[in-house]
């Protein structure tokens, strides 16, 4: 077996960083992926995701990383790590298709010594009772005499400059102490902080706790903005306000709803859990999801406030949203309340328009939406605005000052705008 190479499998948002890192810290790579077009893509040099510049990809190759769909690379790895999306099936219930089948895969190649790794969040128990018993019957070896068998979160905030993978503490849990020292040796190399823990589930629902953590504090200021609202109060400088405290405060701010994987996804796989397992809801949960699942027709309704006190009628304005993605500055579309936003404004009639730097082409259910080219005279002609990302690039102030009606969902705009 080759020192120190690592077959890093699904090479999305997660995956793609995470290898990025392994590769400069000298570090052989294999980025398995199943998407034939992707794994091209990535062998010519050019990127899909957001952190990672076609320069950023070019230097990997250089430094020997190769991208591929052949499963035959987990023989010759000294560290596999699992990356795959872990989405919400139906009922709510977590979607662990491509885990299981990642498994599979990794389990059918699997050698003696090898240190394997779950990333993909999920319900505390999946690496021990989901992930063990298929690399064990796919392999024929024993987790823990034969292989090493770890999980560890992962903590990718697209977009974020201050944060990445070398300097954001990262948990690793084992099946047992050999697992958990070798996933250490394996993020050491290349984490400054990496962080022991007790066990795998431990870790596991670490990863849960931090998500639910903001999804509750953000369905906080939800339901505030709006009774702050009724009670003619401005939620935006309660929060400025609030937010002078230096200790036992933290700043969570409103908005549209909820978007990407990790707020309106992840504290699920716990309620689920609990419900499953415990036969009671997680009430904090499943309150948060409720209150920031109501955010985007709270959204609606006020715009069709807004058009109200200008006598007119939702029916037949024309709405412009601004940013259609989930984080501001970057073209992920996740789960982006923008989409809920423009169906419950189309469903009343409104003719939907949106503009967003980051994002040519944008369709929901109810089909396509129309892409303005000139984001000007797109603001002077629409009866209402609506930020619902403020983009770095978006002059929010100029865009108050020619819109006739501009909603802020994000609290950045100056007055005329008409916050949340």
């Amino acid at each position: 077996m080759t020192s120190k190479t690592v077959t890093i499998v699904g090479q999305g948002y997660v995956g793609l960083p995470l290898a990025q890192a392994a590769a400069r810290a000298g570090w052989r790579v294999h980025g398995l992926d199943v998407t034939e077009s992707l794994v091209e893509a990535l062998n010519d040099g050019t990127s899909h995701v957001d952190d990672l510049s076609d320069a950023d990809i070019q230097e990997m190759l250089g430094l020997g990383y190769r991208a591929t769909t052949d499963p035959a690379v987990v023989a010759d790895s000294d560290v596999v790590v699992i990356c795959v999306p872990t989405p919400l099936g139906d009922g709510g219930s977590p979607d662990l298709g491509a885990v299981k089948a990642s498994s599979r895969t990794v389990g059918d190649n699997l050698t003696e010594g090898t240190t394997v790794i779950l990333e993909s969040t999920t319900y505390p128990g999946t690496t021990d009772g989901i992930v063990k018993p298929i690399l064990e019957m796919a392999s024929g070896l024993t987790a823990g005499d034969d292989f090493q068998l770890a999980y560890s979160p992962e903590r990718v905030d697209p977009g974020r400059t201050d944060y990445g993978i070398k300097n954001t503490p990262k948990l690793m849990g084992g099946m047992d102490d050999a697992s958990t020292q070798g996933a250490v040796a394996f993020y050491g190399s290349f984490i400054d902080h990496p962080v022991p823990m007790d066990g795998m589930r431990e870790a596991e629902t670490a990863k849960l706790l931090e998500n639910t953590f903001r999804h509750v504090n953000i369905a906080l200021v939800n339901e505030m903005a709006k009774f702050c609202k009724e009670l003619n109060i401005d939620i935006w400088e309660v929060i400025r306000g609030a937010a002078t405290k230096p200790f036992g405060f933290m700043k969570f701010t409103p908005g549209p709803g909820v978007g990407g994987h990790c707020i309106p996804i992840d504290p699920n796989y716990l309620s689920y859990e609990v419900r499953n397992q415990l036969g009671y809801p997680f009430r904090f949960v499943e309150l948060a999801q409720e209150i920031n699942n109501s955010m985007p027709r709270y959204v609606a309704d006020r715009v069709g406030e807004l058009l109200n006190e200008h006598r007119k009628p939702v029916n037949g304005s024309e709405v412009l949203l601004l940013g259609v993605t989930y984080k501001a500055n970057i073209a992920d579309q996740r789960e982006s309340p923008a989409m809920p936003v423009a169906e419950a404004l189309r469903d009343r009639g409104a003719v939907i328009r949106f503009h967003d730097p980051m994002v040519e082409n944008w369709n929901l259910e109810s089909g396509s939406v129309t892409r303005e080219a000139s984001l000007e005279e797109a603001v002077k002609a629409a009866d209402v605005v609506v930020v619902l990302q403020a983009h770095e690039t978006y002059d929010l102030e100029k865009l108050a000052a020619d819109a006739k009606v501009m909603l802020d969902t994000r609290g950045a705009a100056p007055k005329p705008a008409v916050r949340l």
